[in-house]
């Protein structure tokens, strides 16, 4: 990797920091700062507090889980290594499991066109349509049968499985995902046919003019036809055209990591995610 400049890991930093603030109040402990969401929805984690003076200790570290674990919420952590790289020993040390992922900015001069990669559809969510309830739905099954067997890899579950997966979403939740789309906070698409459905599916999240693409994934069944590459082409294409000027995701593995690379993004970090053992693939 080139040297990166610490005003980007500044802009991410706090980028990281604004995105929960949205759904959820941030109790601080130490140098480490707690999202804790008011009311339901997917729950957040405990990362460095932007004005930390110094890195977590094991202590500190314990405290959050002790609090996470009152509050009924996943023991989860995050951060980037070049901004807190102590942290990693401190982790491992506490039991936790780190996923090291590669954290990859895009080069908007490398984005190709979606076309060149894929033959299949891809199109944006729109709030306003009649089917966008069953979009957000689809667009949720699709991530929950791709995630269910991470990689790259072709695997057997297809539209079958996605439609086991659909389930219905409470009117609080499409309402929060048509604002944050209504306000240029959220961008959602998906890829598919009118014969199979959705097949691949992903989405950004925008705080100014800095976005992560993130959730990007593929029925296994329908793998290894670029739809991977094309959702995340997709998403930056309009978040290019919405102003965007920082672009940037983390990929699960460096096989993941491949994918991106065909779309123009390249690593600059690592992004780690810690969770207890058990719950990290």
């Amino acid at each position: 990797m080139d040297s990166v400049p610490a005003e980007l890991f500044d802009r991410l930093e706090r980028f990281y920091d604004a995105v929960p603030r949205d759904a959820a109040r941030g109790e601080e402990h130490g140098p480490l700062v707690l999202f804790v969401r008011d009311g339901a929805g997917w729950p957040f984690y405990a990362r460095p507090r932007l004005d930390a003076a110094e890195p977590p200790s094991l202590a500190d570290i314990n405290t959050v889980r002790e609090r996470q674990r009152e509050l009924g919420l996943p023991e989860s952590f995050e951060w980037v290594h070049e901004r807190t790289p102590e942290l990693l020993a401190v982790a491992r040390s506490a039991g936790l499991s780190v996923l090291e992922a590669p954290l990859m900015v895009l080069d908007p001069a490398a984005l190709p066109e979606v076309t060149s990669l894929t033959d299949v559809p891809v199109r944006t969510l729109d709030p306003t349509s009649p089917h966008f309830p069953a979009d957000v739905a689809a667009r949720r099954a699709v991530a929950a049968v791709g995630f269910s067997a991470a990689g790259t890899e072709r695997g057997d579950a297809g539209p079958a499985q996605r439609d086991a997966a659909v389930t219905e979403l409470d009117v609080a939740a499409l309402d929060e995902e048509r604002q944050r789309i209504a306000e240029g906070r959220r961008i959602s698409v998906l890829a598919g046919t009118a014969a199979e459905g959705a097949l691949a599916s992903g989405m950004a999240m925008r705080v100014d003019d800095v976005a992560e693409i993130a959730g990007v994934a593929t029925l296994p069944a329908a793998r290894r036809r670029g739809l991977g590459a094309a959702v995340t082409a997709a998403l930056a294409h309009e978040l290019r055209a919405a102003g965007t000027d920082l672009i940037f995701l983390s990929a699960g593995s460096d096989d993941i990591a491949r994918v991106y690379l065909r779309v123009g993004f390249h690593r600059i970090g690592t992004a780690c995610i810690a969770e207890p053992t058990a719950l990290l693939p």
